[in-house]
Order: structure tokens, then sequence, then C-alpha cells
């Protein structure tokens, strides 16, 4: 009885503060019209993107409340004909350009080359950058809101997270797991005020920078070899004094990051051992997820069978407060929360066989990314 009730205090402990950091501490830009002065260039890394760059750049070319807005293309080496839909989306806008991406060299990942090229080969005028991928579709104020609020927070970077299109079972089953991660475990405002490096989180599908801010720390260069390049770079950001910060991006802006259990496996599966880092790290992380979110339920239907009702009413307890978590994330971020937020200790699972499959894979260095290794 005692474990049953310690389960129940420490998730429902840990449901307080999502709902903390969703009501109180999570910055959530205006959605409506919006107007900035400054020029600002928003940078689209390429690479085999042709099925799903339009609604993007048509998503760019709608932007408002920007007038000195630049659109910048990098090609990455697509063998699919990307660059040719984006000359035929963009025609002849003279606020796009489409840039020839090269090889990454030595020491450095395909991600944080192609951001580089980008950040470094744009003109001077513009005073913040956005970076934006290509299966993320802006609302029409989106630039201009997330610029806002940059300035607003009086940050350096600010990440807007992307509201999560979840369409497969697998996508239900584990896309939810990135905003309930954050909004669960991390300290939002100590994370704005800290000026730690290792206290740092970010979403690279629209992220919105200080240029001289982005330069003073090095940029994607700084960050060259890493899996997880935009959370390195927050933690750059803050190395070189800069602040950042999180927003709830849902109202501006939307995300279906994978179109197949393949590709959200795979996704998966080249980024999370580098989110735990040491194996050991891991190993207790997932032992305490799979203690306080996946025990409950089977530890509720144990003690029933056994005769012991009282036990499998705290049990369940604890289960019920894990499901709240998720919905209260859901509702903050943009999110389905019902009937998705029952199977959260499915979701939990999940995650734990994607990071073992993670650090298998890298231990035989067999991970691989739009048929680059990752190191």
């Amino acid at each position: 009885m005692t474990a049953a009730l310690a389960l129940v205090v420490a998730v429902a402990a840990l449901t307080g503060h999502t709902l903390v950091n969703a009501v109180a501490w999570l910055r959530r830009p205006a959605a409506g019209p919006a107007e900035v002065t400054e020029a600002v260039a928003v940078l689209l890394p390429l690479r085999d993107e042709a099925d799903r760059v339009t609604p993007c750049l048509r998503a760019l070319l709608a932007q408002r409340g920007v007038p000195g807005l630049r659109i910048v293309v990098l090609d990455d080496g697509s063998g699919d004909g990307t660059a040719d839909v984006v000359r035929t989306v963009a025609g002849a806008d003279p606020r796009v350009t489409l840039l020839t991406g090269v090889t990454p060299p030595p020491g450095w990942l395909g991600k944080p080359h192609a951001c580089w090229q980008l950040a470094t080969r744009v003109d001077p005028a513009p005073t913040v950058l956005a970076f934006v991928d290509a299966d993320v579709v802006l609302t029409p104020y989106a630039v201009a809101a997330a610029v806002t609020e940059l300035r607003a927070a009086d940050v350096t970077l600010l990440s807007p997270y992307p509201r999560i299109v979840a369409r497969t079972a697998a996508d239900r089953l584990v896309q939810p797991l990135l905003q309930w991660l954050w909004l669960t475990f991390l300290p939002l405002r100590a994370m704005e005020r800290s000026r730690r490096p290792s206290l740092a989180a970010a979403g690279g599908q629209f992220l919105v920078v200080d240029r001289a801010g982005y330069l003073r720390a090095g940029g994607h260069a700084a960050v060259a070899d890493r899996v997880l390049e935009d959370i390195e770079l927050a933690r750059a950001v803050k190395r070189a004094g800069g602040r950042i910060a999180l927003a709830d991006g849902s109202r501006l802006a939307s995300c279906r990051m994978y179109d197949d259990w393949p590709q959200l496996r795979d996704g998966y599966t080249k980024s999370l051992w580098a989110t735990f880092g040491h194996p050991s790290a891991a190993a207790v992380v997932l032992a305490l997820l799979l203690l306080l979110y996946t025990a409950p339920p089977l530890l509720a239907a144990g003690a029933l069978a056994a005769g012991a009702p009282v036990v499998a009413g705290a049990a369940f307890g604890a289960y019920l407060a894990g499901v709240a978590g998720r919905v209260v994330s859901a509702r903050a971020t943009g999110g389905r929360a019902w009937p998705d937020a029952l199977a959260h200790p499915v979701s939990v699972v999940v995650l734990g066989w994607l990071t073992v499959r993670s650090y298998h894979l890298r231990k035989r260095r067999r991970l691989t990314w739009r048929g680059r290794p990752v190191i």
C-alpha cells in the first residue's frame, strides 16, 4: 500500500508541475495581426523535400506584418527535384532566394551545415533569423508574432513549438511525448532565468533568433557535429551570455514530422541516444518513467486480481494522475487529448523501446538519416 501511495504522490506532483508550466509559465505569442519593422530572414533548409515543401513555401509567401521579409532556401543535395518545386512555387517573387548547398565537410552533420550556410549567405540587412523546417506550415502572422514575442521576452532565441499533426496510431502514441516531457520535467521559468547551458530546450522546426546574438554564440558552427542541433544551439546561446525561451506556437504553426511508422521510428532512433547522453543515464530515466507511468495500471490489475482493492484503487489513482498530465499537455499545446491520453503507459513503453534501439544502432555505427551517417 505504501508503494502505491508513493506512486500517487509522485505522479500527482509531476502533473501539478505540468499544470503550472502550462498555465503560468508557457509563453503564448498572439495569433492575430502583428507588425514588425525590422528586416527578417526566414531560412529554409531542404533535402529531398519535393513532396512536402509546397505548403510550407506557400505559407511563407503569404506572411503578413513583415515588410522587410526575405526567404532564403537552401537545396542541400536533393535528388528528387526539390529545387524545381521551389522555383515553380516561388515564381519570380523577389523575396525568395534559392541557394545550392555544398557537401558537409568532415566533422559536420547535414542539418547544422545547411543552417550555417543559410545564416552566412543571407544578405546583412535582416536583424532576425527564423529557421523553419519543410514540414512546418505557418499561419499568416506567424513570423511577425514570433519576432514580436522574441523582442517582448528580451531573449536571444525563441522556440515557438508548432502544433504536431498526429494522424496515425504511431503518431498519436509517440509525438505528444515531445511536449509532455518538457512541460512535465523542465522548469520553464528557471530555464529562462538561469545562465546554466545545461538547462535549455528548443525545437528546430521553428526557431527565431536575434542575428547578432546568434553569431556571437557561434551559430550552427558551434554545434556542427551535434545530432540535437536545436538544443545545443540554445546551450551555445546561453554560454555566450544570451537568454532563451520556449513558447506555445500551436496557434502559429503546424507540423507533420513523419509520414509513416518507419520514418517516425528512424527519426527518433537517430537522436534519442543524444537526448539522454550516457547509457546509464538513459537507463535510470527510462526506469523511472516506466515505474511512474507504466507500472501503476499493471499494479492496479494485479492488486485487484489478488483481492487488494485499496491498493488497486491507489495504483489506479496514479495511472489517472499520469493521464491527467497528458491531457494538460495536449490542451496547452493544441494536441489531441482523448482518448489518446488513456494510452500513456503504452506511449512510455514505446519511447523506451525506441531509446534502446537508438543506443543499439549507434553502438554498431548503423545510424543514418536522409542517406547520411549520423555520428
